[in-house]
């Protein structure tokens, strides 16, 4: 998967981590939970501290939620599209965290209350790399059927939501079939859900979404999986 490109002169540079106003990640609407504030939703983060070729420290920042005894950030790495890692930040409200360089990342903080924990919303980022000619699409994320629903049939939308910091996505490959890693191609589409799609009462499917660029980048979402009454 291509990586990303260095195109911003100073003052840029200065705003790669700081805080974006849209907020289409995903999370909470919780005004007790924390609140983000870098690395920027759906950006490219250029202000990590190098810590070796492949590596590089980044700040991790948030608002502080009233009542909250300690903080957690859970970041994930979304190319290997494993799970989250938790990293203990106690009481403040900053945290270096090293990352690997040319990789797209999420994140969330979650705050620990006396009444339990109250999560943040969950933004993405990319976290700067060797600089090439373009980033690749963020990992589309399912909408419907969300993971291991139970819908009904003869005929399914599958929805999706995508993301590129590019702007730049061209088409949507579409797989499904009954094998936990779908090979069947149903469609290429240009828009975020593919309507009509067949299904067998008491069947179980799986699902993901290719999502490809106008340069060629392509990136593969989860596998996700539901049943048909």
């Amino acid at each position: 998967m291509k990586k990303i490109i260095f195109i911003l002169a100073a003052a840029s540079i200065a705003l790669g981590c700081s805080k974006d106003d849209k907020n289409d990640g995903g999370g909470t609407d919780n005004t007790n939970a924390a609140v983000l504030s870098a690395p920027a939703n759906n950006t490219e983060c250029l202000t990590g501290t190098t810590v070796s070729a492949t590596e590089s420290s980044i700040t991790f920042t948030w608002a502080a939620a009233d009542g909250t005894e300690k903080y957690f950030v859970y970041v994930k790495d979304l190319a290997a599209q494993g799970a989250f890692v938790q990293y203990p930040a106690g009481t403040a409200t900053s945290l270096d965290i090293t990352l690997k360089k040319g990789t797209p990342y999420s994140w969330y903080v979650s705050a620990k209350k006396s009444s339990g924990n109250v999560n943040s919303e969950t933004w993405k980022f990319y976290n700067a790399g060797s600089p090439v000619t373009t980033h690749a699409p963020f990992p589309a994320e399912a909408v419907s059927p969300v993971m291991s629903s139970t819908v009904n049939g003869p005929t399914i939308t599958l929805h999706w939501a995508g993301s590129d910091i590019d702007n730049d996505i061209a088409e949507y490959n579409v797989y499904m079939d009954g094998n936990a890693n779908p090979a069947t191609i149903l469609n290429t589409v240009t828009v975020q859900q593919l309507s009509a799609v067949p299904v067998t009462s008491g069947g179980t499917y799986y699902w993901k979404v290719v999502t490809v660029d106008t340069a060629g980048n392509q990136t593969a979402s989860p596998v996700y999986q539901f049943k048909v009454y």
